[in-house]
């Protein structure tokens, strides 16, 4: 039985003043324990929520620049009292915000676009903490992309919004979805995450890459001709998968 849902009774002295500290911290509303003086607790409170707050910030500048400090400051306090983390980890907690950021609930009066622009800055930070490194054990970086199977680099997403979530900023602000977003946000061989500004047809192809590993560049643009009715994409297609070598979101191909 984990502490907090022991009975009090069971609970250490110590313990017992240990969680009454944090819920305080956490949320002041809660009491404070017996015998510490609130000039010592607001110290605490202060400096807890505003690690948290400068973290958030700086995981989500454009976030907070479009709600302005008091919103920003009401939404992570909301979080902070509310949201049960599922990690103590501080590069984990830009993921456990957008995690809180789905709820209907959080999201209502906040304006539309809030939740993919949050998205869409966390992926940046996704990619530039991620452990996956790129292998190019049993990769062909001269072959042709038509005749063999193209590899994808681990470090790529490709993400489609409902809004330009990276135009927005305190002078666009879209108050519906009006064009759509496709972007392919990837980690080059210098360490360093770029955004791709690109179409649909080619983020369908970075999909088709990597759901479909063992099929020829040859065969994927075929499969997305098929798909679309659009023949132009052969010609077109072999073009970009030689741009998207370039930019190293491909890495070259099977052997």
């Amino acid at each position: 039985m984990p502490p907090e849902s022991q009975p009090s009774q069971m609970q250490p002295v110590f313990m017992k003043r240990q969680l009454e500290f944090a819920a305080h911290i956490r949320n002041p509303s809660n009491p404070a324990p017996a015998d510490i003086e609130d000039r010592r607790m607001a110290i605490y409170r202060e400096l807890f929520f505003n690690n948290i707050e400068d973290f958030m910030a700086s995981s989500y500048p454009v976030v907070k620049e479009v709600l302005g400090d008091e919103c920003w400051r009401d939404l992570i306090r909301h979080y902070y009292i509310h949201h049960g983390s599922e990690t103590p980890l501080f590069p984990s907690m830009p993921a456990e915000f957008l995690n809180y950021l789905q709820s209907d609930e959080v999201l209502s009066g906040l304006p539309s676009f809030l939740f993919e622009l949050a998205h869409y800055e966390w992926s940046e930070l996704a990619l530039a903490i991620s452990s996956d490194e790129l292998e190019l054990n049993g990769i062909d970086p001269n072959a042709s992309l038509l005749d063999k199977p193209p590899v994808l680099s681990p470090l790529v997403l490709p993400l489609s919004y409902r809004f330009q979530v990276h135009r927005i900023s305190l002078s666009y602000q879209p108050q519906a979805p009006d064009i759509p977003a496709f972007l392919i946000v990837y980690r080059d061989r210098l360490d360093k995450v770029r955004f791709m500004e690109t179409n649909q047809i080619t983020l369908r192809l970075v999909q088709e890459i990597s759901e479909n590993p063992d099929m020829t560049g040859q065969q994927l643009l075929e499969r997305l001709a098929a798909e679309t009715g659009l023949q132009g994409i052969l010609s077109h297609g072999s073009k970009a998968l030689v741009d998207l070598k370039s930019r190293g979101i491909i890495l070259g191909t099977k052997r």
